[in-house]
């Protein structure tokens, strides 16, 4: 059955709640939390990325999550609370869908970096 990316993005917005970055900087100080930074490592070079969050292209994902996968990252536990983001939103959504898909049951979409930028969230520059 032919799908499109909006429908794609409600399914995802569906399952995967949208946090604010008060929020994210809760569930990280509480420990046992994954961030995943699913932009292109070029934006990576050019803004740098959350404080201690891997980075995995939105294209790679599937392959780092799974853990019969030979291109498995063991920081992929679904024990963790896991929170995505990307430039603003979109394939932050679709990522948490595929990590819901998977397995993975706390999954939190914490939207664009530039928020978290200006909530004063702590960056690691590239």
């Amino acid at each position: 059955m032919p799908t499109s990316v909006k429908q794609m993005m409600e399914a995802a917005n569906a399952v995967v709640p949208k946090i604010t970055p008060a929020e994210a900087k809760d569930m990280i100080a509480k420990g046992n939390t994954l961030v995943v930074d699913v932009r292109d490592a070029a934006e990576v070079a050019n803004s740098g990325k959350v404080a201690n969050a891997v980075n995995v292209s939105r294209g790679m994902l599937e392959f780092r999550a799974d853990p019969d996968s030979p291109y498995h990252d063991k920081a992929f536990d679904k024990s963790r609370t896991v929170i995505v983001y990307c430039a603003s939103g979109g394939r932050a959504a679709l990522s948490g869908k595929v990590l819901k898909d998977f397995g993975f049951a706390n999954v939190f979409n914490l939207g664009g970096f530039k928020d978290w930028v200006e909530s004063g969230g702590a960056v690691d520059k590239a």
